[in-house]
């Protein structure tokens, strides 16, 4: 079993990597003061010295006047005050992990005290900023369940919060290490000079080792850069998904961004033509930077992308400058979506997305609940193998596969032809399956969607029907889950299936909630 507790999860308060000052604010100061002083030089020179009539440099004018020692004494009274107050912040933000519960106090004059408790979290994420990673720090998100309920720890050292995710997350699992006892050591017996040359002596229990002559804070970083994203003692050594560069630039050049990005060029075209560009000018240049840049932060982000199985869940990583893993515990996952686009089908593409309780209002919520940005479909198969194992069975495999490309029938129960009035590409396609661990809704002839919600995971179930739906028969029903990119519906069903459906799924959902203990995945270990 391995530790509980590790250096930063003793349970005493901690603070964070004494790089942070710089990495959170000092930068942007820095910035702020360059660009106050190169576009505020005049009004500066005024203000100071009240002499708007002398030309040349401040310094200049400050040495002419015999102030020279007061600027120099304010510049390093401004410096003295913001190097304080940063090192004041970083000194009142301290850290503790518990038994039970993540503590983090922050704050100067208004002091904040969050706790969360470990049964309740939603996943770690370690994220890795290019300009972070050069000092080796990284910083630490602990997803709660709640709105803005996200506990951060920006930043620690890279070996450190590798550590205390590992310490985290076992402890939310509910397993405890069991105390062990010394192990007795032999007794040293005396050196043999007929034996050869004396063995160098063995450091003590807990030292550190003797440096390495290659070792040192270059090849160190340089180690870091190129390691893997996932962690070879956590995981295997291989993502179970490799995604190659051409396929995601192929992605992003069949997206809708790129299409409505067409769209404004042959705008900018017409214009032009009839000589009416000039009102648009000015946007012209701004534009085409934004698209580059948001191709290229795409880039690069999705790059090295690797995800496999944990002991603690499933673990995402994308980045290649900037790099970030995230690992989703067991029983976090309230839906699942697999889609394609239209213009993805002649490459037979996909994406999967995931509900999870905390992500939806956070900023990187995107990459938090994407768990697949673009595979084919036997990528789909082995990721949904990962996040529900339960669809790994033969018979679940053929009806998730149905889902995704059957047009009718093959296991669903599908909308009535009077529905096709409501949905007359789809109607075909509108349908619902269950299988013992979760119910699959199936939707879309243009973008096609499969939608996977555990029984677990089921909050509430909705039956509606409206004014056409009572003309026609019909009834819609809704599934809940946590706030997320996944909806799940079943629209256009039969009346009396749709009611059928209502009872037996509110059933399912209520044993399996009775039932499921994937909250505490390996509560019960020694």
């Amino acid at each position: 079993m391995r530790a509980a507790h590790t250096e930063l999860a003793d349970g005493e308060w901690h603070r964070l990597h004494p790089a942070t000052p710089l990495l959170r604010g000092g930068i942007i100061l820095v910035a702020i003061l360059g660009f106050a002083l190169a576009n505020f030089r005049e009004r500066l020179i005024d203000w100071v010295f009240g002499a708007p009539e002398l030309p040349g440099d401040p310094f200049e004018v400050a040495y002419e006047r015999g102030q020279l020692g007061w600027v120099g004494l304010a510049v390093i009274v401004g410096l003295v005050v913001g190097i304080a107050g940063f090192y004041l912040s970083w000194r009142m933000h301290t850290f503790r992990v518990g038994d039970e519960v993540v503590e983090v106090r922050s704050g100067v004059l208004f002091r904040t005290h969050r706790r969360a408790r470990l049964d309740r979290i939603q996943g770690v994420a370690i994220s890795r900023p290019l300009f972070a990673r050069l000092f080796g720090a990284a910083k630490l998100d602990i997803s709660v369940a709640g709105q803005d309920a996200k506990v951060q720890l920006a930043y620690l050292g890279s070996a450190g919060a590798d550590e205390l995710r590992r310490a985290v997350l076992l402890l939310a699992s509910g397993a405890r290490a069991e105390a062990k006892a010394p192990t007795p050591t032999a007794e040293p017996r005396p050196f043999d000079p007929s034996e050869g040359p004396a063995p160098l002596p063995l450091p003590a229990p807990g030292a550190p080792l003797p440096p390495s002559p290659d070792t040192g804070i270059v090849n160190q970083r340089v180690r870091e850069f190129l390691a893997p994203e996932l962690d070879p003692d956590a995981a295997p050594p291989e993502s179970v998904v490799r995604i190659r560069p051409g396929r995601l630039i192929g992605s992003w050049v069949l997206s809708g961004f790129t299409i409505a990005l067409l769209a404004v060029a042959v705008f900018f075209v017409v214009m032009s033509a009839q000589g009416r560009l000039q009102f648009f000018a000015f946007l012209v240049i701004p534009g085409v930077l934004a698209a580059i840049g948001y191709y290229v932060n795409r880039f690069t982000k999705s790059l090295r992308y690797s995800i496999a199985a944990t002991p603690d869940g499933v673990r995402v990583g994308f980045g290649l400058l900037s790099t970030s893993n995230d690992t989703v515990p067991p029983g976090r996952i309230h839906a699942i979506e697999v889609s394609q686009p239209l213009l993805w089908r002649p490459a037979g593409w996909w994406v999967i997305r995931i509900n999870r309780a905390g992500a939806a209002g956070e900023g990187s919520a995107q990459t938090s609940t994407t768990m697949l940005p673009v595979g084919t479909l036997d990528d789909v198969r082995k990721v949904l193998g990962l996040l529900l194992p339960g669809l790994t069975g033969e018979t679940t495999r053929d009806v998730v596969l149905a889902g995704l490309t059957a047009r009718a029938g093959e296991g669903f129960t599908d909308s009535p032809r009077r529905a096709w009035p409501l949905r007359p590409l789809s109607w075909r396609r509108t349908g619902f399956a269950v299988t013992p661990d979760a119910v699959l809704l199936r939707s879309g002839f243009v973008w096609r969607r499969l939608v996977v919600v555990p029984w677990a995971r089921v909050q509430s179930i909705r039956v509606s029907q409206g004014p056409i739906y009572r003309m026609l028969d019909l009834v819609s029903v809704l599934v809940h889950t946590v706030s997320g990119p996944v909806r799940a519906e079943a629209p256009a069903v039969d009346r009396l299936t749709g009611t059928e459906a209502f009872e037996n799924w509110t059933a399912a959902a209520v044993a399996a909630a009775a039932s499921d203990r994937s909250h505490r995945w390996a509560e019960g270990e020694r």
